[in-house]
């Protein structure tokens, strides 16, 4: 069975909220309709169940066929709550994660000693210019500054609640509240990503577009499908480390020997 399309993965988180709508109007219309409670529940479950098909993954289908049952328990155990107080988690999720990063990956912290062999494979430096292209709370500009500690540092972060803890975890580091898609990655000596699998190919092609020769596009666990990598580290298991050198070479064909 083919997958999702790309135009659903790409709107994600979308296609779950409209799912859990959907299963929430099934549930009220069945039991309008005078159907058994038990079977009102059972209807806007499979509708949920089915809805989990758009999923690209198995935890985004586990999350959407997950959201009527979650959403029922909670009505039921919290039935005194205002109507309105519903939407404070909805508040708070759209301003840590917004409508203009849903592209983009949610919080992901790298792992600890995922880049500790990063700097041998990539030698920068000192004074290297190296950004962190999503960097979340900061775990990522961790694991860098262990890795380069002469390097200038910069961390990019859309999402202002994000920005702001990665500011205060660290005070000495630069982190700007900047759309890493739209900003300009001229100047950067090393772009480091811990992305999803679909934003792979909008990576490569900002980085074939703006990194100078001699530049590193790193990303943690996904590789740039078609190109070929200088190095694969991995010294987190799972968590392999892809690392490319501009200018990029695309990887040889099935069959086909590799350069050199």
């Amino acid at each position: 069975m083919d997958g999702p399309s790309p135009l659903i993965t790409r709107l994600w988180p979308l296609p779950a909220l409209l799912v859990w709508g959907l299963a929430w109007g099934v549930f009220l219309q069945a039991w309008r309709s005078g159907l058994p409670g038990w079977l009102c529940l059972v209807s806007g479950t499979l509708t949920g169940l089915l809805g989990s098909l758009l999923g690209a993954n198995r935890w985004r289908r586990l999350l959407i066929a997950a959201g009527f049952p979650l959403g029922v328990l909670l009505a039921a155990l919290a039935p005194a709550v205002p109507v309105a107080a519903w939407l404070l988690p909805v508040v708070v999720l759209l301003a840590v994660y917004p409508p203009r990063a849903w592209r983009d990956a949610p919080l992901f912290p790298t792992p600890r000693g995922a880049l500790q062999e990063l700097a041998k494979a990539v030698p920068l430096a000192p004074g290297a210019q190296v950004l962190d292209a999503g960097c979340g709370l900061g775990a990522g500009l961790r694991a860098l500054r262990a890795s380069y500690p002469q390097a200038r540092l910069e961390g990019w972060e859309w999402s202002w609640p994000l920005a702001l803890g990665c500011r205060l975890r660290h005070p000495g580091l630069r982190v700007r509240r900047r759309d890493i898609w739209a900003a300009s990655w001229r100047g950067q000596d090393l772009v480091y990503l811990f992305q999803r699998p679909e934003s792979m190919p909008r990576a490569m092609d900002k980085a074939r577009r703006e990194l100078a020769r001699g530049a590193w596009l790193v990303s943690l666990e996904f590789e740039c499908l078609g190109w070929r990598p200088q190095a694969r580290l991995e010294t987190v298991t799972g968590k392999p480390v892809w690392v490319y050198q501009a200018p990029f070479e695309p990887a040889p064909a099935p069959g086909e020997p590799p350069p050199g």
